[in-house]
């Protein structure tokens, strides 16, 4: 396909995907059986993300100018990429820049989110068959032409290991931090409630520590948060609620608590499921730890992403900082 007509596709996907069509509503009915986490509501809420984010034509072509890439790829590269499980569809910017660039994408998907990609792959496929190679998944990636691998720190050494002496782009642990100035509104709160909770504070664009002025009235904050109260009731989160709850009431710490989170004074910018650190700072300007600066994926605040956005990324909006497309060009 050349470049035009993929756009096309993806245009045809995202009404695919933002449709009740009934294979894809039981791919989705699939997916929360097959793991707890992935409730409907939010994989409907990563569906709509991605759906007016990343599959709205007019926005595929002004990315993709800016690249240059020729109308047809006349050498395309077997790229493997390794996707992560850890909230719906977390993979899906990877997969939409090699189907983009003209390569041929390899998808080894994870066991956790093994249901809604190959729908996704079948419509693509029925719809344009003569290049249905262009687009399948894989349970082993041997000898491709480059890499995109994301997941762990400690999984991060082994894609290192093995694809170190491919063209590659290995991801690892991020997370993001939010800016309180103290004064926010109550909107304002109630959308950093979004950024912390949304997706059960899985994903490594969830708000895990913030960073507020001594003296800080964490009461409307709490009172905000109870916006999510009813996750006490998911048995997962529950249960890791309960375990760390535990776990400060043993070891005697300071807390505070909502009964849906537990907020405990810690300079560490990652936080358990069910917990959200908190640090004080005296100088805004120089609050954020340069040390932190390879672990962070977005901060939230008033002088940076808005609050409540820290879900909704950009096609622009490349996971580590490490531009997706660019590497695609250049391999």
């Amino acid at each position: 396909m050349d470049l035009e007509n993929r756009i096309s596709l993806l245009a045809e996907l995202g009404e695919f995907m933002g449709s009740d069509h009934p294979s894809w509503t039981s791919a989705k009915t699939r997916a929360f059986q097959h793991n707890a986490w992935f409730i409907p509501d939010f994989i409907n809420l990563s569906i709509r993300q991605i759906v007016s984010r990343y599959l709205r034509r007019d926005s595929l072509e002004n990315w993709v100018r800016s690249y240059d890439f020729p109308a047809e790829t006349q050498y395309p590269v077997q790229v493997g990429i390794v996707m992560a499980g850890n909230i719906p569809l977390v993979g899906f910017h990877d997969f939409l820049c090699c189907f983009l660039s003209g390569h041929v994408a390899h998808i080894k998907l994870s066991s956790k989110d093994a249901w809604l990609f190959p729908e996704i792959i079948q419509f693509m496929n029925k719809r344009n068959p003569a290049d249905a190679e262009h687009i399948q998944t894989a349970s082993m990636l041997r000898n491709m032409g480059a890499y995109i691998a994301t997941g762990s720190n400690n999984s991060a050494r082994y894609f290192e290991y093995y694809f170190g002496k491919y063209p590659s782009l290995i991801r690892r642990n991020r997370t993001s931090i939010a800016l309180l100035a103290g004064n926010e509104t109550a909107d304002e709160l109630d959308k950093l409630a979004d950024d912390v909770f949304q997706y059960f504070g899985l994903g490594c664009r969830n708000v895990t520590q913030i960073l507020v002025p001594e003296n800080y009235d964490f009461l409307p904050l709490l009172q905000a948060f109870r916006k999510y109260e009813w996750m006490a009731d998911h048995n997962k989160y529950k249960n890791n609620f309960d375990y760390r709850l535990s776990l400060a009431i043993l070891n005697k710490l300071y807390y505070m608590t909502n009964d849906c989170l537990l907020l405990l004074e810690d300079k560490s910018c990652f936080s358990p499921i069910a917990v959200l650190h908190y640090a004080f700072y005296k100088d805004p300007e120089s609050c954020l730890d340069p040390a932190d600066k390879d672990n962070l994926q977005s901060v939230v605040g008033r002088n940076f992403l808005p609050f409540g956005s820290s879900q909704s990324p950009g096609l622009t909006d490349y996971a580590d900082g490490a531009d997706t497309m660019k590497f695609l060009r250049s391999v």
